[in-house]
């Protein structure tokens, strides 16, 4: 028999047999290297909870800002307020970053801090069964590669797996057809006749950055956006100099911006009046971005403004009212050889097809998860996924998801959700710890409650009674199990402290 020292409980735990060799043992294994993956990791190490592994299916971290590089990728958030407040970047090249920029500071944050070592990549998870009889995790990737770990912590992300809609035909185009998502670089599309799918975030960035490039443009859309106007703009050596030198600038910088954001938060959940501005910018721009009345009565929405994500893009209508652009209204209805057929009957050339269709926000975490007594994640969430805070979920000990049901946002900036959840875990790792307890499990009915008080609070936000779908809501249910029905600061305020009360706390 031999004696191993648990590092999070500090006491000696006997073992009748020793860890099989090609078992990598740690405390913490985190799925994904994202913003959320790398949120918690940094803050475990901060912590002292220093054994814990990132596993990464890719070659490179990042997550969806290494897999997103069409043109003119770029974030809607302003740089300052879209990165962690731990480690927060002085130099800036423009309010709103795009994708390279943001993928370089994700890789810089991971140097500085040690993470890459925990990382391991090409390790795509295929399943994690919990074992009840020594309070641990075993995770197996798709190569066989196994792990062990006291917790598991899903960062797998919410925009990971892109949405292709089902049109028929699509194999007998003889040309190339790929998603925003995963961009051919090796396609030229100069003189190029290209049939564009969707009309959502990535497609009003991509769309401006390649219209002078091809020979035509036709886009297909199912539902107008609203957009309001990005006022972007190059930081200036004078801010970057400030920022660098004087730490209370840059936090003011950061503070007035996520207050900026957080004031908006009224409109979307509790007051449509508040909207009435934010509207009245909307119209403003089609009415003097758009002169011909048919395009702008085809782009001009019908439902509430907030229903759907809300856009921003200053060049999104100039590139539609270019003469050799044609928006059409609908989808597409099928593919043949060399042209594409929308709803309308009406058939268009087309020498490529790009899907700016999204993600499947509803299906993100793509392994095989078994909790307690057989119990699978699948299973769990069969009728809708939901969690307690967006964070755990009833019959999966020690086990702890980031940007989990509920927790998105549409009003300010995801990595603020991302550092309230990643304490909150950290609070809960450090509380066993203390405690010498070996498993956290949140109890179904605190579960159930908070879940019937989501639902209660979401019935009257503008994603529910705004007159839109989206992909916001479960298609199976109607209920939107994405968005955060609240301000941030809530948020932050119920996850400031884990009550453990809420909580089966098991010592073996």
């Amino acid at each position: 028999m031999t004696f191993v020292t648990d590092p999070l409980s500090g006491h000696a735990e006997a073992s009748e047999t020793a860890v099989a060799p090609d078992v990598d043992d740690v405390d913490v294994v985190i799925v994904g290297a994202g913003f959320s993956g790398l949120g918690v990791a940094a803050l475990l190490d901060k912590a002292g909870i220093r054994s814990f592994r990132i596993l990464e299916a890719a070659d490179d971290l990042g997550g969806t800002w290494r897999d997103n590089t069409y043109p003119g990728c770029g974030c809607d958030i302003p740089s300052p307020l879209y990165s962690y407040s731990f480690d927060q970047k002085s130099d800036w090249s423009r309010l709103f970053a795009g994708q390279p920029e943001i993928l370089d500071y994700l890789r810089d944050v991971a140097r500085r801090r040690g993470l890459i070592d925990h990382i391991r990549f090409g390790q795509r998870v295929s399943h994690a069964r919990w074992t009840e009889a020594d309070s641990r995790w075993e995770v197996t990737s798709s190569h066989g590669d196994r792990y062990r770990a006291r917790f598991l912590i899903s960062a797998v992300g919410p925009l990971h797996h892109p949405a292709y809609p089902d049109v028929p035909g699509i194999d007998t185009f003889d040309g190339p057809v790929f998603h925003s998502a995963d961009w051919r670089h090796d396609v030229d599309l100069t003189g190029k006749r290209v049939a564009v799918v969707g009309t959502g975030a990535s497609a009003i960035q991509f769309v401006p950055a390649i219209v002078d490039q091809v020979s035509a443009l036709t886009v297909f859309q199912r539902t107008p956006p609203w957009i309001v106007p990005k006022a972007d703009r190059p930081f200036d050596s004078r801010h970057r100099r400030l920022a660098r030198w004087v730490p209370p600038y840059r936090w003011w910088v950061r503070e007035r911006l996520f207050w900026i954001h957080e004031n908006r938060a009224a409109g979307f959940v509790s007051d449509p009046g508040a909207m009435a501005q934010t509207g009245a910018l909307a119209r403003t721009l089609i009415e003097r971005q758009v002169s011909d009345p048919r395009l702008r009565a085809t782009v001009t929405p019908n439902y509430a403004i907030g229903c759907k994500r809300l856009l921003i893009s200053s060049d999104w209508y100039p590139a539609l009212s270019r003469p050799h652009v044609d928006v059409r209204p609908g989808g597409v209805a099928e593919a043949r050889p060399g042209a594409v057929v929308g709803d309308d009957g009406v058939e268009v050339e087309a020498d490529v097809v790009v899907y700016g269709t999204g993600f499947d926000a509803q299906n993100t975490i793509r392994m095989d998860i078994t909790g307690r007594d057989g119990l699978t994640l699948a299973e769990a969430w069969a009728e809708g996924n939901q969690a307690y805070l967006g964070t755990s979920v009833a019959g999966f000990p020690n086990m702890f998801l980031m940007i989990g049901p509920n927790t998105g946002l549409g009003h300010n900036s995801q990595i603020f959700m991302i550092e309230a959840q990643a304490r909150y875990v950290v609070d809960i790792l450090r509380r066993l710890r203390r405690r010498g307890a070996d498993s956290v499990e949140v109890r179904p009915e605190v579960q159930r409650d908070f879940n019937d008080w989501l639902a209660g609070r979401m019935v009257d936000t503008v994603w529910q009674s705004g007159g839109c779908r989206s992909w916001y809501q479960d298609p199976r249910s109607g209920r939107n199990t994405v968005l955060w029905p609240d301000t941030t600061i809530a948020f932050w305020r119920l996850t400031r402290r884990a009550r453990l009360s809420d909580y089966h706390l098991r010592s073996r």
